[in-house]
């Protein structure tokens, strides 16, 4: 772990489908965590995805035709929640789209003093105005660099994906899945789509790497990929390790208490045998 990771890992302690594909839409939502997968392979860069993310959200949308957005790598910002990427690969030009992960043990909520960022029973993560008080915590903790900050306004927001959390409640899909031409997005419970995911490696083990990324990264994310090449060839981070972030403190954070206890008495002991000293040498 780096000294950059090290730094997020302290902020997040501080502060065409087949039958088994679409039974993995929306049954049993509530029982466990929901995510979406995202074939790497099938994605053709239409970007449809940011189009429709942005229509739903009042946000940018983009003019994919003129804007030439492709010709270098993108982040999202607190215009577009989610960028899709053209990447020059040993096996030809694969697209990539990007948003927030929405990790199993995120370190933006973690690290989030308020719990405006939160993550919700069914898995996504959230962010709410009306609890947040501007610290960023949040942006500095996130090893995806994801939450962005609206600089440029009175009453700023947090903007980062929430997978859609409106919808959802309405007991729709994320709009970029329902976008997506292809098929390289699949919404649904994260066991379904490991199961998808695995059972296409399996079939095809020549076509993907025998990696699904948010399987394990940071202890697991609601996102997960699949790739015909090495992940680090499409833009994705592959130094974070297995461990969720709030992880690295727990420890830390265990021993605040006791060193909250221990240390004044301690101090003013110490203080007292000083002026005690002093006196016997008077």
């Amino acid at each position: 772990m780096n000294r950059r990771n090290f730094l997020k890992a302290i902020g997040a302690g501080l502060f065409s489908f087949s039958d088994e594909e679409a039974a993995a839409g929306t049954k049993n939502i509530k029982k466990e965590f929901i995510g979406v997968l995202t074939d790497t392979t099938r994605c053709i860069g239409c970007r449809s995805c940011e189009i429709a993310c942005g229509k739903t959200h009042n946000l940018l949308v983009p003019d994919v035709e003129k804007d030439n957005a492709l010709e270098k790598e993108r982040s999202t910002s607190e215009r577009q929640r989610t960028v899709v990427n053209r990447y020059k690969t040993e096996k030809g030009i694969f697209y990539v789209k990007k948003q927030c992960m929405h990790c199993w043990q995120p370190a933006c909520s973690s690290a989030c003093l308020t719990n405006a960022m939160l993550k919700t029973r069914e898995g996504p993560i959230i962010w709410r105005s009306n609890m947040c008080m501007g610290c960023r915590f949040c942006m500095v903790s996130c090893p995806f660099n994801i939450p962005k900050f609206e600089y440029n306004k009175w009453n700023p927001n947090i903007v980062k994906c929430d997978m859609c959390w409106d919808r959802l409640q309405a007991g729709k899909q994320p709009a970029c899945v329902e976008a997506c031409p292809t098929g390289a997005l699949i919404f649904g419970m994260k066991k379904d789509l490991m199961e998808i995911a695995r059972t296409r490696i399996y079939r095809y083990p020549h076509k993907y790497v025998h990696q699904i990324y948010g399987e394990n990264e940071v202890g697991g994310t609601g996102w997960l990929y699949l790739a015909a090449v090495p992940f680090e060839q499409l833009g994705f981070r592959t130094d974070l390790g297995n461990l969720p972030y709030p992880e690295y403190t727990k420890e830390f954070l265990y021993a605040v208490p006791a060193v909250i206890l221990v240390v004044p008495p301690l101090l003013y002991g110490l203080s007292l045998l000083t002026e005690n000293d002093k006196e016997d040498k008077l």
